[in-house]
């Protein structure tokens, strides 16, 4: 006999303002919680030290929450100049200091520049990437450290919003860039170019592919709604599952065209993109999923969801 799940069945995508504090997994369930929801996931680890954009994916919404894992995201981060750490955040132990008194805003903004574009990362191994089955951060825990292949990322946009020099200078950098940059493992190297060393003091997200720092919504305003037995106000703050799909093209099919569909049949759309990746809605607005274009120009049904928001 299946297992009956436990909660409501919410549907829709929260973008909530991790406060700092909290892992990813750690918001993800205090949210469930207060939504009572039967299913939840989070669209990507965002660090303790990091506060800002996380959309959550509740019900249905979660089978496109690879679309978001996927998206690039933006930061506005505090670079501490003179001082590496082993976790490259202010969450690590000093791994080795420096002096950046001799580290002027000219030297800074070319070190910055040069890692506008494709640049190879090396994962830090206070990560969640795997080895062997086992995250690294695991494995740091454990006091060892394991050969990583180097990764290319693209940094789309790097600026210095403020500098403020010394012997352990500050300097305040605003990123956009691909899906898996750690902007910890840009502040260590970009330390280790300058010769003084670098850290991340402070991190926050502020856009997670299509969802802003303004569309986010507090923790404590939900603890605040829930204590006041506010679910309908708390559900009006989802937004509909194919919010995360804004980058894919929209083809709409007629009732007929859906009953098709929903059996798992591709269907001929006038119009329709010629290769690709689609989202799938009817005439009437009503969201189906995701869809994929073929050869011979029919609409596949690849992700659907069973229930509307």
């Amino acid at each position: 006999m299946a297992r009956r799940q436990r909660g409501r069945p919410v549907n829709g995508i929260l973008v909530l303002d991790k406060p700092t504090g909290y892992s990813s997994n750690q918001a993800l369930q205090v949210v469930k919680r207060l939504y009572f929801a039967a299913k939840a996931g989070h669209t990507g680890s965002l660090d303790p030290l990091a506060s800002g954009v996380l959309p959550l994916c509740f019900g249905e919404a979660t089978k496109f929450s690879q679309y978001l894992l996927d998206a690039d995201k933006a930061y506005e981060s505090t670079f501490a100049l003179g001082v590496a750490t082993t976790t490259g955040d202010a969450e690590g132990e000093a791994a080795w200091t420096g002096d950046a008194a001799a580290v002027s805003e000219a030297a800074l903004l070319a070190g910055l520049e040069r890692f506008r574009g494709e640049v190879s990362q090396v994962p830090p191994m206070y990560s969640a990437v795997k080895h062997a089955g086992q995250p690294l951060y695991k494995l740091a825990r454990q006091g060892r450290e394991v050969e990583r292949e180097a990764r290319t990322v693209v940094i789309k946009r790097i600026e210095l919003r403020a500098f403020r020099p010394g012997p352990q200078a500050e300097a305040d950098v605003y990123i956009e860039c691909s899906k898996g940059t750690y902007v910890r493992a840009l502040a260590d190297d970009l330390g280790k170019l300058l010769g003084c060393g670098a850290h991340v003091k402070a991190l926050r997200r502020t856009m997670a592919g299509p969802f802003a720092i303004g569309d986010s919504v507090g923790l404590r305003t939900l603890e605040a709604l829930r204590d006041n037995a506010q679910l309908a106000e708390m559900d009006a703050l989802l937004l509909p599952a194919d919010a995360a799909l804004d980058a894919l093209p929209l083809v709409r099919l007629s009732e007929s065209g859906g009953f098709y569909m929903r059996q798992g049949q591709p269907v001929q759309v006038p119009n329709a993109p010629c290769n690709g990746m689609v989202r799938v809605a009817l005439e009437s607005g009503e969201f189906l999923g995701v869809g994929e274009i073929l050869d011979d120009g029919r609409v596949a049904p690849r992700r659907l969801i069973v229930t509307g928001r």
